[in-house]
């Protein structure tokens, strides 16, 4: 079964792998084809994508680990998340203020988009 955490972890660190590791975990993770589909199209052996891809997901979960970058990710759109959740909730509370506080809620989601 998939991790779909290593894909979020691809998205941090896949410049990290070398070109074909990545190459091969975008095609696994990200384009769901099987290790059988990778290894025909790259010439390889089954066994040899499967390698590339477990030594692959060792070497990401090892920059997560000393990085921290994907979990500070995560933690940080879910505060603004929750900080445009209060500022909604707010502004029917405080409608002399509600100009502002919209303002401030497009701005998170503008944030949010630049996340992802």
């Amino acid at each position: 079964m998939k991790d779909l955490n290593i894909s979020l972890l691809l998205d941090f660190y896949g410049d990290l792998l070398t070109p074909s590791s990545r190459e091969y975990m975008t095609l696994y993770y990200n384009e769901d084809l099987s290790l059988a589909e990778i290894a025909e199209d790259a010439g390889i052996t089954r066994q040899g994508v499967r390698d590339s891809i477990k030594r692959s997901e060792e070497a990401l979960l090892n920059y997560e680990e000393k990085l921290g970058l994907a979990l500070r990710f995560s933690k940080m759109q879910s505060d603004v998340e929750e900080i445009q959740k209060m500022l909604h909730d707010l502004k029917g509370k405080i409608p002399e203020h509600s100009e502002e506080m919209e303002k401030i809620i497009q701005k998170a989601k503008i944030i949010l988009s630049h996340q992802e």
